[in-house]
This record gives structure tokens, C-alpha cells and sequence, in this order.
């Protein structure tokens, strides 16, 4: 039953984990990112779709590839507008990111009825994301299996962790981005463009934060439907929060959650649990969340620039 809860653990936290990223790149530039939820339903939806037409090609074993290629490049339609709404319009960045919320989840649903003849979820995948062993590591007994058996997405979703840290404390790159979520005056004073990396910043948190949505579609659902993300966007940013907008930190808080969805699914097999209702092990997840931020909110600072429109001409 540990080793299910650590795989369990991993392969919900690696959902959570590609939206918090998403999420926390878009605000250590100071840009609130409230809109993760809408980038993983849209990166759930083009998945389904680029996998879908992948298969249709005969492409076979690479069509998730296809989906997670299709995912990450197009929903940054969705990235793009809160982009152009926030950094060129002035626009509130939590009301932006509320309606990109519900512009995806409501025009992807729209385009699975319009593409797929009326039906309410897009055609099962035949090709999915297989788990994959790395050699030795995955032979350590009781640990080996459930660490180092996953899905690519895992294993990439990890790997960006780092080369995210990385990028922020040890490339001027990464200095300049973290400067402009905190004093962007400075930057600017610089010579800096300031929305030059407010933008890109946006867009690759878009593009990311798809990421996650397409892992739920290309190793456990297998579809797209209106309730694939479920609110898993609002724990990524949950995510986010309680790790204080550190790449490091937003991974603990990733696996924290995903270990609540994790014991969720194995309590439910347990004898006691026939005499609980099961909307409760639906809650546990966000109790969890909501716990965790009652308890650690207080404590958290984020960017000192976060939501703050940029006027180069006020310093």
C-alpha cells in the first residue's frame, strides 16, 4: 500500500506540479497568474486533439508526443490573451485570469460538440504515455519501483524543476526576470526591456501550465470531457503560494497535494470506508489546500510587484 501511495503521489503531483511551475514563472514577473486553471483545461483538450489526429495519421506510439507537442504550442492562445489583456490594456490581472478560466473551459467544451458530433467527451486514445524503468534505480527494493517506474511526464516535469532553479539563481537571464517581479524600475533604469519579459514570461507560464493538463489526458484519462481538470489549476496555484514562488519549494508543494489525492484513492479500497460517503474522499484533496494555505498564508510574500501594472513613466 506505501509503494501504491508513492506512485500514486508522483503521478498526481506531476499534473500539479507542470501548473504550479506555469504559475510561478508567469508571477516572479509580476503577473498574476489566476488563469492555470483555463491553460490545463486547454492543454488537456489540444492533447486529446493532437493525439487523436496523430493516431488518425498512423503515427502510433508518438501520438502523445504529438499531444504534448499540440498541447504546449496552442494554448498559447489562451496565454497570449491574458498577455495582451494585462500588459498592453491595463487590464486587472485576477479579472484576466478569471476569464481565460472560463473562456477554455467553456470553448473547448463547445469544440468537442462541434468536432465530434455532440458528444460530451473526445474519443478514447489508443496510444497513451506507457510508464518507463531507469535501469538499477528502479531494481532498489520497496522504493525503486515507485520512484523511478513513471511516465515521461514525470520524469520531464521534474527535470524542469531544475533547470527552472537553475535558470532563476544562476543565469543573469533568470536575475532580470526575478528583478522585474520585484523593482521593475530598476530593470527598466537598466535598459532592460521590462515587457519584453512580462510578456514572454506569460506565455511560457501558459504553455507549462498545458503541460499539466495534457499529463491527465496522456497517462490516466485517456480523453478530454468537461470535468478532466476538476479545479486541479486552483491547487497548482495553492502550490505556488506555499512555496513561496521558489521553483524548489512549488515542487514540495506539488507533492504535498498529490499525496492528499493519492491517500484519497487508497483509503476509498479500505473495509471502513464503504460506511463514509465518497463525496468526502473527493473533498480530502482540497481540505488539504485549503489547510495548508490557513496555516502558511500568513507567512508568505510574494513578488513585491505582483499585480502591479508598469508604467515606465512613473518610477
Amino acid at each position: 500500500m506505501v509503494a501504491n501511495i508513492i506512485s500514486g503521489s508522483l503521478i498526481f503531483a506531476t499534473a500539479l506540479l507542470f501548473g504550479a511551475l506555469g504559475g510561478m514563472l508567469s508571477e516572479r514577473a509580476g503577473v498574476t497568474n489566476l488563469g492555470v486553471e483555463g491553460f490545463m483545461i486547454s492543454g488537456a483538450f489540444f492533447s486529446a486533439i493532437g493525439a487523436n489526429f496523430a493516431e488518425s495519421m498512423g503515427m502510433g506510439g508518438f501520438s502523445p508526443w504529438i499531444g504534448l507537442l499540440s498541447a504546449f504550442v496552442f494554448t498559447s492562445l489562451f496565454s497570449g490573451m491574458h498577455a495582451l489583456a494585462t500588459l498592453k490594456y491595463k487590464a486587472d490581472h485576477v479579472i484576466s485570469g478569471v476569464v481565460v478560466n472560463l473562456l477554455a473551459a467553456n470553448f473547448t467544451f463547445f469544440l468537442v460538440k462541434l468536432l465530434f458530433d455532440g458528444a460530451a467527451d473526445t474519443p478514447r486514445l489508443r496510444n497513451m504515455f506507457a510508464k518507463v524503468n531507469i535501469p538499477v534505480l528502479s531494481d532498489i527494493p520497496f522504493i525503486g519501483d515507485a520512484l523511478f517506474r513513471s511516465y515521461p511526464t514525470t520524469y520531464l516535469a521534474f527535470i524542469l524543476v531544475f533547470a527552472i532553479g537553475f535558470y532563476f539563481f544562476r543565469t543573469p537571464a533568470g536575475l532580470r526576470l526575478r528583478g522585474v517581479g520585484e523593482n521593475p524600475g530598476s530593470i527598466d533604469t537598466a535598459g532592460i526591456n521590462v515587457m519584453k519579459i512580462k510578456f514572454w514570461a506569460v506565455m511560457l507560464s501558459g504553455s507549462i501550465s498545458s503541460l499539466g493538463g495534457a499529463t491527465i489526458v496522456l497517462t490516466t484519462n485517456g480523453n478530454f470531457s468537461f470535468n478532466t481538470i476538476a479545479g486541479q489549476g486552483f491547487i497548482a496555484i495553492a502550490a505556488v503560494i506555499l512555496g513561496r514562488w521558489n521553483p524548489y519549494g512549488v515542487m514540495l508543494g506539488a507533492l504535498l497535494f498529490g499525496f492528499a489525492q493519492a491517500i484519497k484513492d487508497q483509503i476509498q479500497i479500505l473495509d471502513f470506508a464503504s460506511a463514509i460517503p465518497t463525496e468526502f474522499f473527493y473533498m480530502l484533496p482540497y481540505i488539504v489546500t485549503l489547510l495548508a494555505l490557513v496555516f502558511t498564508g500568513r507567512k508568505t510574500r510574494g513578488p513585491k510587484a505582483l499585480g502591479v501594472h508598469y508604467d515606465a513613466s512613473v518610477r
